[in-house]
């Protein structure tokens, strides 16, 4: 295994659950869903805007758009480097892998992590709203191939969600589910695999 990618969010970012109410994580509950309703697959896409999502989410959950939009800024700004993860991509750094992105996510989001010390340590990304096309589209892979010139054989994808997952595995790559309530459990797996 030569290459690493790694989805962003529920593997490499998410929200501390101690450090949110109830409420918080009841609004956006459906991000966890399958499939995630449309508005929110279109603002990953990049083909809707903060206030449009905005507006399409305060009618989804019977809100006020202020409110919605507060919400959404609130989801950004609480996002931060899962600490199992991050010491895992250090190492993997070190030890020569080269360590890409692939995820879906949208403008105001990517432009948020892009800023994290630990996105510092990926040599390159595919992301939805950038491409107009998000996993698990199966030209979204082939972008990720052709893009770094990567050898699907050689190349690790990890995921959350097993669609995405599956998708990478109809195109050759290798895989690994990443299990998003076991963050450690998952990196040691990933580290006695890789290291």
């Amino acid at each position: 295994m030569k290459n690493i990618v790694f989805d962003l969010g529920r593997v490499v970012f998410a929200q501390d659950p101690q450090k949110s109410t109830d409420e918080f994580k009841q609004f956006f509950s459906y991000v966890s869903q399958t499939p995630i309703p449309q508005f929110w697959i279109d603002y990953d896409l990049g083909l809707s805007s903060f206030d449009k999502v905005a507006e399409d989410l305060a009618a989804y959950r019977s809100v006020e758009v202020d409110y919605a939009r507060d919400m959404i800024k609130l989801a950004i700004s609480k996002q931060e480097t899962i600490a199992p993860t991050g010491r895992l991509i250090t190492e993997l750094k070190k030890a020569g892998y080269r360590l890409y992105v692939l995820s879906n996510m949208s403008r105001e989001f990517i432009d948020f992590l892009r800023q994290q010390e630990v996105y510092a340590n990926f040599e390159g990304e595919v992301i939805s709203c950038d491409e107009g096309v998000a996993k698990p589209m199966p030209e979204i892979y082939d972008l990720l191939l052709s893009r770094f010139s990567l050898n699907a054989a050689d190349t690790l994808f990890i995921d959350d969600r097993k669609e995405n997952v599956e998708a990478a595995s109809q195109k050759g790559i290798q895989t690994f589910h990443f299990d998003r309530n076991d963050y450690e459990g998952s990196c040691t797996r990933l580290r006695e695999m890789l290291l």
